[in-house]
Parts: C-alpha cells; structure tokens; sequence
C-alpha cells in the first residue's frame, strides 16, 4: 500500500489548489481525478476573481484569496484580466446601499468608488439609459478557469505529487481511501469533489445549484469591466427554487461571457431554454446591444451549494483523517487559492491568517449556528 501524507480526491480548481499548496509546502501528496483536469464546475464556471461583501465570512476567505491570486497575475496561461468590477444600480435606493458596501470593502482591503450616473457611462457606454450610477472595484479580475486548475496541477506534479488521472475513488477506507481499481492509498484524506461530495461523505449536506451561461462571438471593445447588478447577491445568497441576475465579463478574446441563473432540485447537465431565455432577457435589460450579437455556445455547470452558502473547510468530525474542501457555490474560482491556504495551515497546525471556525464542517454534523 501506498503512503502520502496527503490524499485529495478531486482536481477540480479547489482540489488542484490544495495539492499545489500541500505539495509547494513539501508534504507527500496523491491527487486522484478520474475525469478531465479542472472539468465539471471548474470547466463551467465564468472565472471572475469578486469579493462578495454580503456574509463577513465570505468576504473574509475571498478577500484572503484574492491577495494570493495576484502570484498568478502575469501568467499568460491563466488569461488573467485584471477588468474590474462595476456593480450597477438601477435606481436612488439601491444606489444608497453603495457607500456600506464600500465600507466593507475597504475593511477587507479591498478598493472601492461610488460611481454617479455620468461616471457610470463614461465607463460603461453601452448599458442602458436612465441608470442611476454604481459601484467600480478596479483591482478584481477574471481568469480561464479550467487552465489554471491544469496549471496547479503541474504545480503539484513538479513540487512531487502523484497524480493519479483517469481514477476514482469508491470508497473511504480506514486510514485512506479505495481506488476503483481495488487498489488502496493510506494518509490523510482531504474531499475535494464538489456537488459529488455526498458520494463519499453523505453526513454532509451538499446539493448541486445548476447555472446556464452563453458566450458571443469576438466583439472587441464593446464591454470593459464585468458586469454585475447590485441584487446579484439576492440570487446568489437566496433559496429560491429558480432566479437570473444580470452578470456579464468581457473575456481577452473579445467575447462576451453571459450569467447568471441558479436552479435547485434540478441535477441534470441539459440547457433550460426557457431559463436561458429569461437570462439573456435579463442581461438585454442592461445592455440592449447584446441583442445585437450572435451567441455561438452555451452550456450548463452545477455549483455545489452547502445549505448555509459557506464552504466546508477542515476535517471531518467522526471521521478519522479525513478533511473535506467543497461547497462553494459560485465562488469556487475566487476563493481556491484562499483554501488552500487555509487547510494546509490547519493540517500542518500552523495558525492560519483567517478564522476558520465560519467554514468548519462540524456546524452541518452538529446543528451549530454559522
């Protein structure tokens, strides 16, 4: 039997970033992906680098991550874009709701302006008439997501880690885990596979949340800063069965990518064209120039949702070396690196640079308020 200091069983871009940051740290680590690199969510996901400033915890780990992201900045294969953010404000009232979240922001270090209604379109032309300003957070970015979860792979195969590509694991065992080759691995386990994290720890409430997304043709120009409402996190944080919001990201090749719907109880990988129809109706509605343009792909992702929208982070209770690294939701690609970080520090007993008591599994197991 094989021994590693550290198992992670999924490379998605949360597990790369894990096996990247335990093997960077000089422990013996296994990686086991039995599909594509950076495939299911990751391959799906639109790739922004946002801090969301509506739960402290969260904006604490994406804050944490996206410090640890800028390593990442000039890396040509990351198709990192540092566009911004600008959060639009449809009216007086949710224009006032902009100096708090600025306030968090900068609480968070992170950077943040007030943006009247003709800052907003000397930014941002093509939005619709009759916006009443915004909020810009000039240092977010975004990234191509399945390319960097390939680039913290090799990050980890180069620092010593093991990959074990085209495997499963079927099963935890004592002290390690089962291959679906009967094979078995012993050392600490840490979970990494997202909305398939049931499979393995059924203890822990997961349920996948289905988005669509639709990319357009080159239109170089057109859209400089990503686009978000600010009742984003109204769709984002809520419980409702289905909900759009209006999401757009210049991508460096001159597309434009175009979000953002949630479904629950639905777990199935088929586009929803009625859902899509309701998104891209939502998006027009900001930017009525997107009804001009030609959509040449769209397809579907399922975000792994925790029931109170925070990650499980840390290990196990009940379960002997076993840790666990999912539940993201929507910010999977922001707070990877964050993660990493924080659950290595705990595996190594280092104290980490953010409280991780928010992410602790143990709050599903027992009942324990977030």
């Amino acid at each position: 039997m094989r021994r590693y200091d550290l198992i992670v069983v999924g490379a998605g871009i949360v597990g790369a970033a894990c096996a990247a940051e335990a093997a960077g740290e000089g422990l013996s680590v296994a990686l086991v992906e039995p599909g594509p690199i950076g495939g299911g969510a990751t391959a799906a996901a639109m790739g922004h680098l946002v801090a969301m400033d509506d739960d402290p915890a969260e904006l604490a780990l994406s804050a944490y991550s996206l410090r640890l992201w800028e390593r990442y900045a000039q890396l040509e294969e990351a198709e990192f874009s540092r566009c911004g953010t600008l959060w639009v404000a449809r009216n007086p009232r949710e224009l006032a709701t902009v100096p708090a979240k600025i306030d968090r922001l900068a609480q968070a270090g992170l950077r943040a302006e007030q943006l009247d209604a003709t800052q907003l379109y000397r930014f941002e032309p093509a939005l619709i008439e009759g916006l009443a300003g915004g909020m810009r957070v000039p240092g977010e970015a975004v990234v191509y997501p399945p390319r960097m979860a390939r680039r913290l792979v090799d990050q980890a195969v180069q620092a010593g880690a093991c990959l074990y590509a085209g495997r499963r694991v079927t099963a935890l065992v004592p002290g390690g885990v089962r291959l679906d080759d009967g094979e078995d691995l012993s050392g600490t386990v840490l979970v990494a596979t997202g909305v398939a994290l049931p499979q393995l720890l059924p203890e822990l409430p997961m349920r996948p949340r289905k988005g669509q997304l639709a990319i357009t043709d080159r239109y170089p120009g057109l859209v400089h800063h990503q686009l978000l409402s600010l009742d984003y996190a109204d769709s984002a944080h809520g419980d409702a069965d289905t909900s759009v919001a209006f999401n757009v990201q210049p991508r460096p090749t001159g597309q434009l990518l175009i979000g953002s719907s949630r479904q629950f109880n639905v777990a199935d990988r088929q586009v929803d064209w009625p859902l899509l129809r309701k998104m891209l109706r939502q998006a027009s509605a900001f930017l009525p120039v997107l009804r001009e343009l030609q959509v040449i792909r769209v397809w579907t992702g399922l975000r792994p949702a925790t029931p109170d929208g925070r990650p499980y982070l840390g290990p196990v209770p009940g379960r002997r070396e076993v840790w666990v690294a999912a539940g993201h939701e929507g910010l999977g690609v922001t707070t990877a690196l964050g993660t990493a970080r924080l659950v290595v520090d705990g595996l190594l007993g280092r104290a980490p640079e953010i409280d991780p008591a928010p992410y602790l599994p143990d709050r599903a197991i027992t009942g324990k308020a977030a």
